[in-house]
């Protein structure tokens, strides 16, 4: 039995439970809550040395980051039916998962930097910020969440973040032009690979970002479909998404008006 190791409001963890659902794939689960510093015990960071989410384990075979959670699952326990067979359709596709590195890294970049960041410092007093950050470890992580709590969107991480979404939503917008899906015609693993970034600016309240374009419509397209309704609008509780858009949306202004001026 496949075990899954996830946080239910953790993007990554999302995008792995919907191609679990679209793949027909049962699985076990942990639920680890991030807020409270699940990630950081000791059993765990045997399993996942970066102390995130998700990690999948096979069999005893470990797998970590989601893309490659992704690939390895079609590979092995769906005959690899959401990859594209052969030549530039398949490319693209390895791209975009490869890519979803640093997209996951904006969307990070943009969570910390608003609504998450009125949270934390709404809750919790600097020495108790200090020491959930001082348990990251990954010492770049640490730098960057550090910078992210004390700048907000004055953080040179946001800059970054933009030029990133940017790319990301033109080029989405390029491939959608193609047909309905990220590969065309086919619905495959880019799609799922991509849906809960592009959730995650709509729940934060910067869908005007993509401003009534293809991306929206694609985006409406996955939340009809049966695995985002049991893996993503399911599992997220209403009050936490209520609050995570409406804290996002106070500073809706502000970066949609920062990523117009870089998208030109």
């Amino acid at each position: 039995m496949l075990l899954l190791y996830h946080g239910i409001t953790s993007v990554c963890s999302a995008k792995v439970r919907v191609g679990l659902a679209e793949m027909g794939l049962a699985y076990d689960e942990r639920v680890l809550d991030l807020q409270a510093g699940d990630q950081n015990d000791p059993e765990y960071l045997k399993l996942n040395r970066d102390a995130v989410v998700p990690t999948l384990v096979d069999d005893g075979l470990v797998v970590v980051e989601s893309s490659l959670i992704l690939e390895y699952l079609d590979r092995v326990h769906n005959g690899g039916a959401l990859m594209p067979k052969g030549g530039a359709a398949e490319v693209a596709a390895r791209h975009w998962l490869l890519r979803c590195l640093g997209v996951h890294d904006a969307i990070n970049s943009l969570t910390f930097s608003t609504a998450m960041r009125d949270q934390v410092l709404a809750s919790r007093t600097p020495e108790e910020i200090a020491a959930a950050i001082a348990k990251m470890p990954n010492p770049a992580m640490r730098a960057k969440r550090r910078d992210l709590m004390e700048n907000g969107l004055a953080s040179e991480h946001v800059s970054q973040a933009l030029l990133t979404m940017c790319r990301t939503l033109g080029d989405m917008e390029t491939a959608l032009a193609q047909g309905d899906w990220m590969g065309g015609a086919a619905f495959g693993i880019t799609d799922i690979a991509l849906v809960s970034y592009v959730d995650r600016v709509e729940r934060l309240g910067f869908a005007a970002m993509w401003d009534g374009g293809r991306v929206g419509g694609w985006l409406a397209a996955m939340r009809a479909r049966d695995s985002y309704a049991a893996e993503v609008g399911g599992r997220i509780p209403a009050a936490a998404a209520d609050r995570m858009r409406q804290a996002g949306s106070a500073h809706a202004d502000e970066v949609v008006t920062r990523y117009r001026a870089v998208a030109g």
